[in-house]
């Protein structure tokens, strides 16, 4: 009696489901033909779905994990020249333009419970000329320290009213990023004047009562959140 031969496997394909290789089995062996063309067209498709989202930002593997995308096709677009890798883990379109903001966007997506403020956020909310020589981040006074070979971080711990008060969202780069509010940021440079220099906070504060006039209980209540209020007075007196 002759045995019958097993059924041969379906074809590995990555990031294909059951009924996908049970669709790529019947393929192979009834119209064999059109076998490896299909293997191109899932491929692309898995490629596709990577760069729309290198499109909106930097790319860590994770992200990849909805869309049931292998982890490899990091390291396959990237030898291709279609990615290319900023930091460990992170990915992004190769040759995308490279703004002033891309740091804070890279430091958002790795520690997203950081909250970008003082000269960072000054420049968000141009309230100043200068460009950071970091990416300047309040975390929580019992979070881990984030180890990061780049960008460079500035780092100052926080609690309570001080870290909650006066946060905002906003997309930058294509990622969602946690900042202090034009009247928080203000508040901080004066809470932390020994790491900015007064002179900073002074040119804050003038430039934030020139663009936003009515915003000065904002600020009195950012003060306040910071209990620096008896520090800033004086100077908004002068300045109101």
């Amino acid at each position: 009696m002759t045995a019958t031969s097993a059924a041969p496997a379906a074809p590995a394909l990555p990031g294909c489901s059951s009924d996908c290789r049970y669709v790529a089995l019947v393929i192979r062996f009834v119209c064999p033909r059109y076998f490896r063309p299909m293997l191109r067209i899932m491929a692309n498709d898995k490629t596709s779905a990577l760069l729309r989202i290198a499109g909106r930002g930097t790319v860590r593997a994770r992200d990849l994990d909805a869309g049931k995308i292998p982890r490899a096709y990091l390291r396959r677009l990237t030898e291709r020249g279609l990615l290319e890798q900023v930091d460990r883990g992170l990915y992004r379109l190769a040759g995308a333009p490279v703004t002033e903001l891309n740091s804070v966007a890279d430091v958002a997506k790795r520690v997203p419970h950081a909250i970008v403020c003082l000269l960072s956020a000054l420049q968000i909310h141009e309230l100043t000329t200068e460009v950071p020589h970091a990416v300047w981040i309040m975390i929580d006074r019992h979070a881990r320290v984030p180890k990061l070979a780049h960008p460079k971080l500035e780092i100052v711990w926080a609690s309570g009213l001080a870290r909650t008060h006066g946060i905002e969202r906003r997309r930058i780069e294509g990622v969602r990023v946690q900042l202090t509010t034009p009247a928080k940021t203000v508040a901080d440079c004066f809470r932390y004047r020994r790491h900015v220099g007064l002179e900073v906070a002074l040119a804050a504060l003038r430039d934030y009562l020139r663009k936003h006039r009515g915003g000065v209980d904002a600020l009195v209540a950012s003060a306040r959140a910071d209990r620096v209020d008896a520090v800033m007075r004086p100077y908004l007196e002068a300045m109101a």
